[in-house]
């Protein structure tokens, strides 16, 4: 993967504020990848793709969606904040010829699914904790997740559903199928859960 090109490319496509997040996330993914036993450059480079497709339109996101999945829902459809990994995921494969790892990891760095890789759960994760992420409970997450990345997850995602909830917006039931996965599949993530 050409690392310049893909700089190059975030540079001119996202503002200043997203490209900083970007390096967050990819310096974070790097970090992680190191803890958890991971390819630390493709980690870096899943973190700097991430968001490649946040700053388009939300017609743009659906043309460059349209291109490779015809059987979206309509929820992830009609949200830029949900479409965007989608498009984000579609976008690297044309401009970048991605590997399906990095695909995945993208395509579900938002909301999160059931049974994810351990590098999508590093993607995912490093995106929720990058050093410029400041709301109430990302320390407590950020702490768990250099510890047990699972229970991180599952941490994380019932952050989302409540504060999804509180906003009285629908919840992407991939988001759910995550944590309850995790919560149903992992021993040792669900009994720290119940603390």
């Amino acid at each position: 993967m050409n690392f310049d090109k893909i700089l190059d490319y975030l540079k001119e496509n996202l503002s200043e504020e997203r490209f900083k997040h970007t390096i967050g996330v990819a310096e974070t993914a790097k970090e992680l990848a190191k803890v958890y036993n991971c390819d630390c450059e493709k980690a870096y480079f899943a973190g700097l793709l991430h968001d490649i497709a946040k700053e388009k339109s939300l017609e743009e996101m659906q043309d460059i969606v349209s291109r490779h999945f015809s059987d979206l829902d309509e929820m992830t459809l009609t949200s830029k904040a949900l479409l965007h990994s989608v498009a984000g995921a579609c976008l690297s494969k044309e401009l970048f010829d991605i590997d399906n790892d990095i695909f995945d990891a993208i395509l579900y760095h938002t909301t999160g699914k059931a049974d994810m890789s351990l590098f999508t759960k590093i993607i995912y994760m490093a995106d929720y904790i990058e050093p410029m992420r400041d709301f109430l409970g990302v320390e407590e997450v950020r702490k768990l997740a250099f510890k047990d990345i699972d229970l991180a997850i599952i941490k994380s995602c019932g952050n989302v559903i409540i504060h999804t909830v509180n906003k009285g917006q629908a919840v992407h039931p991939n988001t759910v199928d995550a944590r309850n996965y995790l919560l149903m599949n992992n021993r040792g993530a669900a009994e720290n859960g119940k603390k």
